[in-house]
């Protein structure tokens, strides 16, 4: 427990004061946002705002998580590390994308190629290795069991390992363009990601204590978790939390620095990988509800104009739509993360409902 307030700690105080002195770096450097001609107007005056202020998050939360350990005298596990190296991967991808932009000073960063390819590269990779490391109770960091709030029976490996990780690595590669994507889409408003995302950091930091109170290495029974490093889990959950929140101070409206793809992406990479180390990959669709409504959204507009010609929003993604209808950039950021909030409720409801039916 000691560790996750230490990550928590570390790696606000990080990002709040180390966010400033990136702001003057980005500024002496000259690296701006570039706004979009097809975005709303309003968002023009938005033009020249430092960017990429996702490096801060990463770098805090990295640094919190190994303080945390240096400090407490505990040792590193693998699945923490492996959703650090996923958070960092796709960050880097990311910070390739906004440097393209900036340096370019145009809309479009990598090629749609390039960045896919990238995004696939590191979670192959992450996907992979999630499977192997198993610790003295041959338990690995992850499972090829689909799960819920825990493994369920649907095993990818039903037909032999081979064919079992062909089938995890795409699996987790659906995953982990879901999260990322759907926090790159969210990332439209000053703090709205940012927000939402602390919200379900806050959730895994509970889930991964829960777990490692009810843990079947330590307290075997009935209704025990079958994840390997859960407490670690909860430290690396409160490094992004911590980070996240320390960001936000900046980069809450006005923003005085945007994340970027460098931040968005690697938030999302770090939602998909807590969610398969710990085991609830399909809960993260309701803890991450926000984020899914959005992305929907987009899916939406895209599939209604090609069928009909005609736009179901105004906008997408969902947050222009409401812009454009005249709503204030502040109102509609706190009313999605009120939004953000009931469905992390719901997803910790129906995590604990799981283990109370389960346990009577």
């Amino acid at each position: 427990m000691k560790a996750v307030l230490l990550a928590a700690v570390i790696s606000l105080v990080g990002a709040l004061f180390g966010t400033p002195m990136y702001i003057k770096f980005l500024v002496r450097r000259g690296y701006g946002q570039f706004i979009r001609d097809d975005g709303p107007t309003s968002h023009h005056t938005k033009r020249g705002t430092p960017t990429m202020g996702g490096a801060v998050i990463i770098g805090s939360s990295l640094a919190a998580y190994g303080l945390a350990h240096a400090l407490t005298g505990t040792p590193l596990t693998w699945s923490g590390v492996l959703v650090l190296f996923l958070m960092s991967g796709l960050g880097l991808v990311g910070f390739l994308d906004d440097y393209i932009k900036i340096s370019k000073q145009r809309s479009l960063g990598l090629r749609s190629r390039e960045k896919l390819a990238g995004q696939t590269l590191v979670a192959v990779v992450f996907a992979v290795l999630v499977l192997q490391f198993p610790n003295s109770k041959n338990r690995t960091p992850g499972s090829t069991h689909i799960s819920f709030v825990r493994d369920t029976g649907i095993d990818l490996a039903f037909a032999g390992t081979l064919l079992g990780l062909i089938l995890f690595i795409i699996w987790a590669n659906i995953m982990i363009a879901g999260t990322s994507n759907g926090v790159n889409l969210t990332d439209g408003l000053d703090g709205l990601a940012t927000g939402a995302s602390v919200m379900v950091f806050a959730a895994y930091v509970l889930i991964g204590i829960w777990q490692g109170n009810q843990n079947c290495q330590n307290t075997p029974g009935l209704k025990c978790y079958e994840v390997r490093d859960s407490r670690d889990l909860a430290v690396v959950a409160a490094a992004a939390m911590g980070a996240c929140f320390g960001f936000l101070w900046w980069n809450a409206s006005p923003a005085k620095i945007f994340m970027g793809d460098t931040g968005s992406l690697a938030l999302g990479g770090a939602l998909a990988g807590l969610a398969i180390t710990t085991r609830t990959e399909l809960l993260i669709v309701i803890l991450g509800g926000l984020f899914v409504a959005i992305t929907l959204s987009v899916i939406i507009q895209v599939g209604g104009f090609k069928l009909t010609g005609k736009r179901v929003f105004r906008m997408a993604p969902l947050q222009h739509h409401f812009e454009l209808l005249g709503w204030n950039e502040v109102t509609i950021v706190i009313r999605f993360w009120i939004i953000a909030g009931l469905f992390v409720a719901l997803g910790l409801g129906l995590f604990y409902a799981e283990w109370v039916v389960g346990a009577a």
